[in-house]
């Protein structure tokens, strides 16, 4: 009998299922049982995160970052499973981390120098593979990274020093064309201006029109900031991409502008150390063809904008800050005098500016402006004892971690959290590493010698109470953290100091 059953000739299946459950029936059980299967296959992971549910989980996972922003959805998400999670991005398995040891491990290690993001959003803004931010081909991000470092480190980073002071002093002086009608001044157009000229007269020296650029930098840094995530059809329906395709080609447009006069003056030079500077170098490197054309623009273009577009927030968010806390701007004060008194600041006084340095990286911490930091594993490897598979995206979500470990008073902006040495483990706001921001020394030069030349010659106020300012501003945290633009609550008071004791009147 049982030899019989098993025979197929002789095995009939209907008599396995009971009288009382009709024939019908079987299709639906089976079907029932494998979409349980496929429900639970893929929920395997050991990582912490969100289930794959028939690939409903990598769908919504998806569609929160293009909802709520990618460093909002960072935040949710490991708040939600940890501080070492799992979701998925256009379909690709992404983990967040915001451990330090997990983003020592990360940032350290030549196999995560890649970035991530869409390729046809790349593409739309003139990044795959060209330029520095975002380039995601390791060995073309290694052929221009050495322009970079060259134009920042060095001679270029002691020269912006003295050009730094003098744009800020300039525009300061020019301070009407950015108050209202009530004598409240812009900072972040005032910021920007600097930040663009500046950058200008070491990387490019061709003249421009500044607030027309700042003006397209915003549009780029939009469109850039939106189509970083989006899904291969949306750059299907024309219609979808038309406003970004807008703004990307009006500063395509002008950058290109700008470089043809470089290459121009570069050509008719009757000497070439005259012009020698970051675009020059690249416009030989074009010519001996170590760079496409493309790529030439691209480095200028990032060149540019990198400033006006992070580091102008960074520092209205420090002159709120300060606003908030008269102590700090004390401190400031008194250092300012002992160490730069009423000449004006040099090369030699940067490193002695301690308090400012410190006042800088609490601002930094306590209100980042890019607080993540994203890559691509380009080999299996293991990271605190999580399996990480070659092609598995992650973001390192930096200032929630800046929140978590080490500081004493994490929740609090205080320079108290900088009295003792910090381990650079836990403090990265420029990241470190290969692939770390190649322009973090310049950046902070600039943002002292703003910071200093302008406290020297005005005491600043925020329109609002002086009780959790920055608490109350409205922010957008997407790509990096900026303030709701549609609000005069940005603007601040610039009150003259004294000359003889720096104070305000």
């Amino acid at each position: 009998m049982v030899l019989e059953m098993l025979n197929p000739m002789h095995y009939n299946i209907t008599s396995m299922v009971p009288e009382a459950v009709p024939l019908a029936t079987m299709p639906i059980l089976l079907l029932t049982g494998f979409l349980l299967f496929i429900w639970n296959y893929e929920d395997t992971s050991s990582i912490p995160g969100p289930g794959y549910c028939m690939g409903i989980g990598p769908l919504i996972s998806h569609c929160r970052f293009l909802w709520m922003g990618i460093g909002s959805a960072c935040n949710y998400y490991n708040k939600m499973y940890g501080e070492f999670m799992r979701v998925w991005i256009c379909g690709e398995e992404t983990l967040i981390i915001s451990k330090s040891s997990s983003m020592f491990h990360v940032m350290k290690h030549n196999h995560y120098i890649s970035r991530f993001g869409s390729k046809l959003g790349l593409q739309f803004v003139g990044m795959h593979e060209n330029g520095i931010i975002f380039n995601n081909n390791p060995a073309l991000w290694k052929v221009v990274r050495p322009f970079f470092i060259k134009a920042l480190t060095g001679p270029g980073l002691v020269h912006m020093v003295t050009i730094c002071a003098e744009s800020v002093v300039k525009h300061l002086d020019r301070l009407e064309e950015v108050k209202n009608e009530a004598g409240f001044v812009d900072v972040l157009t005032l910021m920007r201006r600097v930040m663009l000229d500046a950058s200008n007269m070491l990387f490019l020296r061709i003249p421009l029109d500044e607030n027309a650029i700042v003006v397209k930098i915003q549009g780029y840094f939009d469109a850039w900031q939106a189509l970083l995530f989006k899904p291969d059809i949306f750059f299907k329906i024309s219609w979808l991409c038309k406003k970004y395709e807008k703004s990307v080609k009006d500063l395509k447009d002008a950058i290109d502008v700008l470089t043809e006069e470089k290459r121009h003056r570069v050509s008719t030079a009757d000497k070439l150390e005259d012009c020698m500077d970051f675009a020059t170098e690249l416009i030989f490197a074009e010519k001996r063809g170590d760079l496409t054309r493309e790529n030439v623009n691209q480095c200028i273009l990032e060149m540019l904008i990198a400033a006006p577009d992070t580091m102008s927030v960074s520092v209205l968010f420090l002159l709120f800050l300060i606003a908030e806390h008269p102590k700090v701007e004390e401190a400031i004060m008194k250092e300012i005098q002992t160490v730069v008194g009423e000449r004006d600041i040099r090369i030699d006084d940067i490193q002695k500016l301690k308090v400012v340095e410190n006042a800088i990286y609490e601002s930094m911490r306590y209100q980042p402006v890019v607080d993540l930091v994203m890559r691509k594993a380009l080999q299996d490897d293991v990271i605190d004892g999580y399996p990480v598979k070659k092609g598995t995206n992650i973001i390192l979500n930096i200032g929630r971690m800046h929140r978590l470990e080490f500081f004493p008073k994490p929740n609090e902006f205080t320079l108290e959290n900088f009295a003792k040495n910090v381990p650079y483990r836990y403090f990265q706001p420029f990241g470190f590493g290969p692939r770390s921001c190649v322009g973090k020394y310049i950046a902070m030069v600039m943002m002292k010698v703003i910071l200093v030349t302008l406290l020297k010659r005005f005491h600043v106020q925020t329109l609002q109470s002086r009780e959790a300012c920055i608490e109350k501003m409205q922010k957008i945290n997407d790509l990096a953290v900026h303030p709701d633009e549609n609000t005069n609550l940005l603007n601040m008071i610039f009150i003259p100091r004294n000359a003889d004791t720096g104070l305000e009147p």
